[in-house]
């Protein structure tokens, strides 16, 4: 059963944007259809986490006006520690609340057939190519309400596509700036990495600002091809008061890799989803995951890998710290679809709680469907470890610099993964300042 809810647009104002945009007519008719069937669409349910009264579709602006950079220099400082500034070569994307803001993509790469662009410059000019991969092997328009709302809506966002046989060993990075509290995100993003490709993608969702009302709604889809290899890794630092959902889904074709670092560092409430379809033999899916919650937010994080070629091989860790009123729900699936033989799901969750109100779960969950397969989990919730404080304590280490130490080790196996230095030390530093 589901129930009507008005939007704040119509038919006509999403069809006036998308002209606007110059959009090809398959993408306007994309829109026109997800919000046509939006009301039919149930909402999504996370497990353990209601989110009714969570508000995902009520704003008033769809796009606000912002500057472009005419140089990195432009680029506040917070901004700025995240890129290399002085490098003589960048493949770098950076969009301020909805506006393609700056772009730069080596000639090597151009050369060699690589696209790196907007959303929208995508559709405009690599139309063919970008219907192919838009929302038709990851992700469905019609899975829930917010997957609609989102197609319907979407005003950000890259596309990145690697052709055959193109190996990029410099990582790719893209940098979303909210500096604006009315600016509500509809990013779309499409890595995909053709036959014996690979690349690193890295991107920042930032605030610059302490709080916002602000809507955020992030549909990621990653396609790994025949032996392809993606490497993605993401630094989500949004402001308080920002309901954010995020959707980032991979599908690897035979003997491919996908492998996710993600940092998910929001103020706000958040419900993020992150799944790998191990659809080739031999494929290979890997996620990274470190959170931490502090204040009286709420967060909700679904990390799956399901199997459906023989031989793949899933591996889920998630790492999250919890503090003050916060609430982080941990669910981790491995599932093994029937034919799926000789197929590894492995699985690990662990949870640090710093105050009494904080409440972490974590819920390892198996779902197997073949009988020649190795599956296991592994799942925990507490305080920090005693031991480790008294051996720290015993060298002189004071107890408050021993419990950051070990918070540090603890998140460290996702911050170790991120392949560029200031993505690195930024995270570091957010969660420096989370669990002060």
């Amino acid at each position: 059963m589901t129930t009507e809810t008005k939007l704040p647009f119509d038919n006509g104002f999403v069809s006036s944007f998308s002209k606007e945009m110059s959009e090809p007519a398959w993408f306007e008719e994309f829109r026109l259809k997800a919000l046509n069937d939006f009301d039919q669409l149930p909402m999504p349910r996370p497990d353990k986490t209601k989110i009714d009264k969570w508000n995902f579709t009520q704003f008033n602006q769809h796009t606000v006006k912002s500057d472009v950079y005419a140089s990195l220099a432009e680029l506040p400082e917070e901004v700025k520690s995240l890129v290399d500034v002085d490098a003589e070569m960048k493949n770098l994307y950076i969009q301020r609340n909805q506006t393609p803001a700056f772009l730069s993509l080596s000639e090597d790469l151009k050369s060699k057939g690589v696209i790196f662009t907007d959303i929208f410059t995508a559709a405009r000019e690599h139309g063919d190519l970008l219907k192919k991969y838009y929302m038709t092997q990851a992700i469905n328009v019609d899975e829930h309400r917010l997957t609609a709302l989102h197609t319907a809506l979407v005003n950000g966002g890259v596309f990145l596509y690697v052709p055959k046989n193109v190996e990029i060993t410099e990582p790719i990075q893209a940098v979303y700036v909210h500096d604006n509290a009315e600016a509500n995100l509809f990013n779309h993003v499409i890595v995909v990495a053709d036959d014996n490709s690979s690349v690193t993608y890295v991107e920042n969702y930032i605030s610059t600002m302490e709080t916002s009302n602000a809507l955020v709604n992030i549909l990621t889809e990653v396609i790994a091809n025949v032996n392809a290899k993606v490497q993605y890794g993401a630094v989500d630092t949004l402001a308080r008061g920002i309901t954010t959902y995020v959707n980032r889904r991979g599908v690897a074709g035979r003997d491919s890799r996908i492998e996710w670092a993600l940092g998910l560092m929001n103020e706000g409430n958040t419900i993020s989803e992150n799944t790998t379809n191990l659809l080739g033999d031999g494929s290979f899916g890997d996620t990274k995951t470190v959170v931490v919650g502090r204040g009286e937010q709420t967060q909700n994080f679904t990390t799956k890998v399901v199997h459906f070629g023989k031989h793949t091989v899933g591996n889920i860790l998630n790492h999250g710290v919890v503090k003050d009123s916060a609430t982080s729900i941990f669910n981790g699936i491995g599932k093994i679809e029937h034919g799926a033989s000789k197929s590894d799901a492995e699985q690990t969750s662990r949870v640090l709680m710093l105050s009494e109100k904080a409440r972490g779960d974590a819920n390892p969950i198996l779902l197997i469907d073949e009988d020649d397969v190795v599956a296991g989990h592994a799942a925990s919730v507490g305080r920090v470890d005693p031991v480790q404080l008294y051996y720290l304590m015993s060298r002189g280490i004071p107890k408050s610099e021993a419990e950051r130490l070990v918070i540090h080790g603890f998140l460290a196996p996702v911050v170790t993964q991120l392949p560029i230095e200031g993505v690195k030390k930024q995270l570091t530093e957010v969660i420096e300042r989370k669990v002060r």
